[in-house]
């Protein structure tokens, strides 16, 4: 019997990184808070770091996401939620904290993206078919995914965010490769800023 149209399935609260948050308004084109390099998320307490993911997970699903980026509900940390399955009916509800790409294939593929900030204007763009992708949960665990398609572009659209990239900036003839072949993960610094924050510290002070 073949497969009839999925049908949509958000998560639990309960099932959510995060648990139950507040959806919150969605910072629109050109909105200067978009164009942000977004600080990093570890120097956040661990209960403002775990509401600001229950709120982005909220807001994505209110609004039909897939994918959205802490700077869309205007709070500059590098932090992204994404539910690349949630609309077929599988939901993989994803944190990522800190995220950094480590490795991109050779191969590319164009194809059109939508943006929660630039609503009604889907762009083409070349991204890397598969990635492999490093970051902390929200527990503070340092993790890698190899990811490939539809999330594989999710989660490349969703850093772009936290570096003020947005895909109207995209020009697959133009546009060079922010990160060719492989980057460094900046492991330890973050992983003791999550430590930290999960403890109830407050982050070390930084040296001028």
């Amino acid at each position: 019997m073949p497969d009839g149209p999925r049908t949509p399935l958000v998560p639990r609260p309960e099932d959510l990184p995060g648990g139950a948050g507040t959806v919150r308004p969605i910072r629109l084109h050109p909105d200067p808070v978009l164009r942000a390099i977004c600080a990093a998320a570890g120097e956040l307490k661990y209960p403002e770091l775990r509401a600001l993911v229950a709120d982005l997970f909220a807001t994505l699903y209110a609004a039909g996401g897939r994918g959205l980026a802490a700077p869309q509900i205007g709070v500059t940390r590098r932090v992204f939620v994404m539910d690349a399955g949630w609309k077929d009916g599988i939901p993989a509800p994803l944190a990522v904290i800190e995220p950094q790409i480590v490795s991109r294939s050779r191969k590319t593929a164009i194809a059109p993206e939508q943006c929660l900030s630039i609503p009604d204007h889907p762009v083409r763009v070349r991204r890397p078919a598969e990635i492999r992708l490093a970051f902390f949960d929200l527990a503070g665990n340092a993790c890698e995914l190899a990811l490939e398609g539809a999330a594989a572009r999710i989660a490349q659209h969703e850093l772009d965010h936290l570096d003020g990239i947005l895909i109207l900036d995209a020009d697959p003839a133009l546009r060079p490769d922010p990160l060719p072949g492989k980057a460094p993960v900046v492991a330890g610094k973050t992983a003791r800023l999550v430590a930290r924050a999960r403890a109830g510290r407050p982050p070390p002070r930084l040296r001028a």
